[in-house]
């Protein structure tokens, strides 16, 4: 059984009376977008652990199956954060957001240098960046979690990306 988790979106067990579409902020005309600081994911679940989770919503220990499955996430790593905090150090990782705007790439691109990225979170990639800049300054990039970039630096970096 598949059940879908999307940070800030409502269960698929909704309150009654209230429409998903009632849940959405208003679109605000002539703004951005805001950024999305957290990633959707589907996960597989057995029927009677999925059941088991259904039970303890509404018994009322958590709000929602979303807020059960953040729950048992962070839960399990705060128990292995000294394992993450050796591997992070042992590996020379940026935990957390690291954002990429053009003056930097464009100074790295002045000095001759290249960046080496390794990123445990979310990568950002300004969209002013081309695709060629980021070619020329970015020698590789490890993202274990997210990269947010448009789709035509994307493509370009997509050789250096592990």
């Amino acid at each position: 059984m598949n059940a879908t988790v999307a940070a800030g979106t409502p269960s698929s067990r909704s309150k009654p009376g209230v429409s998903k579409s009632d849940t959405k902020a208003p679109k605000k005309p002539g703004r951005a977008a805001k950024p999305i600081d957290s990633e959707k994911i589907t996960i597989n679940l057995g029927h009677v652990d999925l059941g088991q989770v259904d039970l303890l919503v509404s018994e009322g220990f958590y709000g929602n199956r979303t807020d059960f499955i953040r729950t048992a996430i962070r839960n399990l790593l705060t128990q292995h954060s000294d394992a993450l905090k050796q591997v992070v150090a042992r590996k020379m990782l940026v935990l957390g957001l690291q954002h990429i705007c053009r003056q930097d790439l464009l100074a790295l691109q002045q000095s001759g240098q290249k960046l080496t990225l390794r990123v445990v979170g979310l990568a950002s990639i300004a969209h002013d960046v081309t695709p060629e800049l980021a070619l020329d300054t970015i020698e590789s990039l490890e993202v274990l979690g997210a990269l947010h970039a448009s789709a035509e630096v994307k493509q370009a970096l997509a050789e250096r990306l592990k």
